[in-house]
Order: C-alpha cells, then structure tokens, then sequence
C-alpha cells in the first residue's frame, strides 16, 4: 500500500483520539488489469493506493490494511478517528475507479479486478482463486468487446478523428488482438486540420466534418464517395 505523508490534513494543534489498529485487518485487492491503477482518497487516511498491473499469468496484488477519516466534533474537543474495515476500502478502491470508465457495467462488464479477504501473494491468489480469477478475465474481456465496439462507432461518426479514440480502447484493441482496426494507427503521425467551415480539428484524410458536417469537396475522397456538389 502506498501512501502519501501520515495524516496530511490534520491540524498538528488539535488533539485527536486514535482507535487501536487490528493488526490482522488486511484485504487484497487483485488486477488482471494489465494497466497500473492509482486511486487517491483526501479524505481518508492513508488515502493513496497504487494497483499495479497484472495479468492471467502473474496477477497485480495490492495489500489494504484499514484507513480512517476523522469527526470534528467541537474545536474543542479532539478530533475523533472513525476507522473504516480493509475489506471496506478495498471494495471502494475498486467501485470508485470502475464507476468513471466507459463501458462500465457492475458484474458484468468491468477491469479484471476483485479483493479478497487477508494478506495473500499473486501464487496464493492463484492456487485458491481460480474461478474468481476466471470470472474477471471473463468480465474483462467482455469490456474490452465493448470499448472496440464503441471505438468503431465514435471513428465512423467523427470520421476518423482520432482524439475520440480512447488509450483504454486502443489497449482493448491490443489485448484482443485487433490492431488492425483504422484508429490503432500511430497517432502522433496525424497532423489534424481545422475545419474551414466550423473551425473544429478533423483528420486531413477525410473530407467531411465530424462537428459541422461540411463537407470538403476539394477533397480527393469527396468525389469517390460521390458527394453532390
């Protein structure tokens, strides 16, 4: 678990009383993700938890002991620590990041993660985890169907703007074997132009639009797809 300074946001004059630390609270969280996830919670401490990445073979661990926030009563009064389980922040570590993603849908499609209770190794994970390790892949991989869907659309609809084309589509693409999509070129290659009609950037090998519509007919392209002038 990694974290950044002690207890960050509290005023060193104020009193605080701590609750003891069970040393046996410790969960796991697992990624198959093969992408390191870095999650940071302010308001609790420690609040910074780094997942490295993983895969089928050799599965991602972060080890999560239990974090606390703390209840301001009365400035007179010290503050109060109000502990929340290892199981508890490992379930939010998890949910928090997942919520944000595109494709996303609970127990069904998502990153190849789960957490466990205890302190276990990536081999231990192995050997007594099989079919949850199973089912993320399983959930990943039906994610990953989802986002190449997704990217198909959003570059036929942009015609083939690349900025619609996200870094967890194009790794999609890579970890289904799918590089030969159109949006899996190089990137930085393409020097996008502005639209001479709306302004907005579009990529020179297309003659129409993805914002306005206008189309270019001094485009090459424009004549094969016979546009009407």
């Amino acid at each position: 678990m990694s974290v950044v300074g002690q207890f960050p946001l509290l005023d060193p004059k104020r009193r605080i009383m701590r609750s003891p630390i069970n040393p046996l609270d410790k969960a796991t969280v697992v990624s198959i993700f093969p992408r390191e996830i870095r999650e940071i919670k302010p308001t609790i401490q420690p609040g910074v938890f780094i997942i490295p990445p993983g895969s089928n073979e050799k599965p991602g661990i972060l080890t999560v002991g239990p974090s606390s926030w703390w209840h301001d009563v009365d400035e007179n009064m010290p503050l109060l620590e109000i502990p929340s389980s290892s199981v508890s922040i490992a379930e939010s570590i998890i949910k928090d990041y997942c919520n944000g993603l595109l494709g996303f849908e609970t127990n069904a499609q998502a990153p190849g993660l789960f957490y466990v209770a205890g302190e276990l190794t990536s081999d231990e994970v192995k050997t007594k985890y099989k079919t949850e390790l199973e089912a993320a892949n399983m959930r990943q991989k039906r994610w990953y169907g989802i986002l190449l869907r997704l990217a198909d659309s959003l570059w036929a609809r942009s015609n083939g703007n690349p900025i619609t084309i996200s870094d967890d589509m194009r790794l999609a693409a890579r970890e289904l074997g799918q590089k030969d999509k159109d949006w899996m070129r190089d990137f930085a290659a393409v020097d996008l132009v502005r639209c001479q009609a709306c302004g907005a950037l579009k990529n020179p090998d297309f003659p129409v639009c993805g914002s306005c519509r206008n189309v270019d007919m001094s485009h090459p392209k424009a004549k094969d797809l016979k546009f009407a002038s």
